[in-house]
């Protein structure tokens, strides 16, 4: 069961597909009216048709499968006790139920921005694709000296996108480090900006049709947000009342945000949630500050590590 919204739903459906094993159905929570926001971009997308093309046909391949589409899909719920059981959702006025054991969730990506934050590089709020993105230049060059961002940990472009972004992160490099006059640099960077511009052409159109749903930006109260803590979004929202303003401060309300995963499955939603309770944009609200490690490092790693020249002058 593929359950969400965004074309990568489309390509996992597709794939599926192909190797004999469709979906049992896609629960879509797109609606109309995401539909009509879309179209109101799909001139400039046109320019980048291969990408929209590639869209149709995974939609053909889909539909000749026949594999059952339910759109503007609502109320969604997964039961079970220890596993998927079934899903019920309302969708076109009528709630359904239907048995499975497996359920793909999908609600869209965003970039990964722990280690950017860590290095202390500036943030902004991308409000078309709902989350913070790094300040960086047309070459990929952060506000921190020396520090380049490629690729959709840049922003969500997909995959030829990154490959472009990551030759013109490499040009520059060359360029400062004086392995490349700048004349041959820019000269290098012109047809990779070219189809870089084509490849983003369709991200507008896709943003707006495919957008997270409500219920997944506001969860109901029960909703566990914090799986590290077991914090839940009701929590979240209590906090607020209690005068908290930012995710940091949460930490000292519940630990939302303290396991190993640092709120990088969290980060956004309690972003969200502590936004709408105190009636701010989510660029005021803002997010939790990283701290090394990024990933949990066991006590023996750190006592196999190697001093550095540095650890031997201290």
């Amino acid at each position: 069961m593929l359950v969400g919204s965004g074309p990568l739903l489309y390509l996992i459906a597709a794939q599926m597909v192909r190797a004999g094993t469709p979906p049992l159905a896609m629960i879509e929570t797109q609606t109309h009216g995401d539909r009509l926001r879309g179209m109101r971009h799909i001139g400039g997308a046109l320019r980048g048709w291969s990408y929209l093309l590639k869209g149709m046909k995974m939609l053909s391949e889909i539909g000749r499968a026949r594999v059952p589409r339910y759109t503007g899909a609502t109320g969604i719920a997964i039961e079970g006790t220890c596993k998927a059981e079934a899903v019920t959702f309302t969708s076109q006025g009528r709630t359904r139920r239907i048995d499975c054991e497996t359920v793909f969730l999908h609600h869209g990506v965003v970039p990964n921005t722990q280690a950017a934050r860590a290095l202390g590089v500036s943030h902004s709020w991308n409000a078309a694709q709902g989350c913070f993105v790094p300040a960086v230049d047309d070459w990929g060059h952060s506000d921190v000296p020396g520090i380049y961002i490629a690729g959709d940990g840049a922003g969500i472009g997909g995959a030829r996108a990154a490959e472009f972004t990551g030759r013109l992160a490499v040009l520059k490099i060359a360029e400062e480090t004086d392995r490349l006059a700048q004349p041959e640099c820019d000269k290098r960077a012109a047809p990779l900006r070219a189809a870089l511009s084509r490849e983003l052409a369709a991200r507008p159109f896709l943003d707006a049709a495919y957008p997270p749903c409500a219920e997944a930006l506001a969860p109901k109260d029960s909703t566990t947000i914090c799986r590290c803590e077991e914090v839940i979004a009701g929590q979240i929202r209590e906090y607020a009342k209690l005068g908290c303003l930012g995710p940091n401060q949460t930490k000292a309300f519940g630990r939302p945000g303290m396991g190993p995963c640092q709120g990088r499955y969290c980060g956004l939603t309690v972003t969200a949630l502590l936004a709408e309770a105190n009636g701010q944009m989510p660029a005021e609200t803002g997010y939790y500050r990283i701290r090394p490690p990024l990933k949990p490092v066991t006590l023996g790693e750190l006592a196999a590590m190697e001093p550095t020249a540095h650890d031997a002058a201290e």
